[in-house]
């Protein structure tokens, strides 16, 4: 497990206007990976970047509209962040393949680009289903949060503006971690990239989690039944999280025709840095 910080940052004026911001790791001609990051977490965050250059990766991690370095977008979407990077992908990224990483709360927008067919492969990593989907079986301080979500969409936003900063994300991160998570997320390695990636996510306000937030609350704007491309499921058998645990990796799995699902038995919801090497190397095989 290894993390450092950026080797390059840029950023991209959309033809809105808006900049896109991105941090990178590895060769700048290697394959392209682009990275949603999880909740509130900005693009210093990236993973596997150690071994990025071995692998020919060129990693890419994306601060979504209103975190970190990304100018917000007003009432943004799924759809049009997947508009977002076909746009960066199209002046930046070249016409090769690309490949999506989401994690945790980045899940359902690296969903959104498969479903808008911007990346050919994609990897969810304890990512966060479609909780607005579920007739049963959901906590009930999540399920709370879904039907707040669908009958008052503004008031849910508000309400997640209100929880948000870069403390209590730790705090909430923190209390629903197993041991072995806690040992990554506290180890001098990691933790003061970790707090510096999200309170950067938080550098303009709360605002940019609280719309991520409501985004992945609602009903998602695409049926992930019709993605058709690859998609690597990562889910680790420890993992105590109620939005992310190795349940919902499951029932995605089962939605998704074309999914490839991973359960790792010794991993928790840090797998996206404890088996960086393993996800790269499925994501990008050249014989898929």
């Amino acid at each position: 497990m290894h993390v450092s910080e950026p080797v390059r940052l840029a950023q991209h004026r959309l033809s809105d206007g808006r900049n896109l911001a991105w941090a990178e790791w590895g060769p700048q001609r290697g394959i392209p990976v682009l990275l949603c990051p999880g909740a509130a977490t900005s693009r210093r965050l990236g993973f596997g970047t150690d071994a990025v250059d071995a692998l020919g990766i060129r990693l890419i991690s994306v601060d979504r509209p209103g975190l970190g370095a990304s100018d917000p977008s007003p009432g943004r979407t799924l759809s049009s962040f997947a508009e977002d990077i076909a746009e960066l992908r199209r002046a930046v990224l070249g016409s090769g393949q690309l490949a999506v990483v989401g994690y945790s709360a980045g899940g359902p927008f690296a969903l959104a680009c498969a479903a808008a067919g911007v990346a050919e492969r994609t990897a969810v990593v304890a990512g966060a289903d479609e909780f607005a989907s579920f007739d049963n079986g959901l906590p009930d301080d999540l399920r709370s949060i879904v039907e707040l979500a669908a009958a008052d969409p503004a008031a849910a936003e508000q309400s997640f503006a209100e929880f948000g900063s870069a403390d209590s994300l730790w705090q909430l991160i923190t209390r629903f971690s197993p041991e072995g998570d806690l040992a990554v997320y506290r180890s001098p390695g990691f933790e003061p990239i970790f707090r510096k990636a999200m309170a950067e996510g938080f550098a303009q306000g709360p605002g940019g989690y609280a719309r991520d937030t409501l985004l992945t609350m609602s009903r998602w704007p695409f049926a992930v039944a019709d993605v058709r491309t690859p998609v690597d499921l990562w889910y680790g058998q420890l993992d105590t999280s109620p939005s992310h645990s190795p349940d919902h990796g499951a029932a995605l799995a089962g939605r998704i025709p074309s999914a490839n699902h991973h359960l790792v038995a010794d991993a928790g919801g840090s797998l996206l840095w404890t088996h960086a090497e393993a996800i790269l190397r499925e994501l990008t095989r050249s014989d898929r």
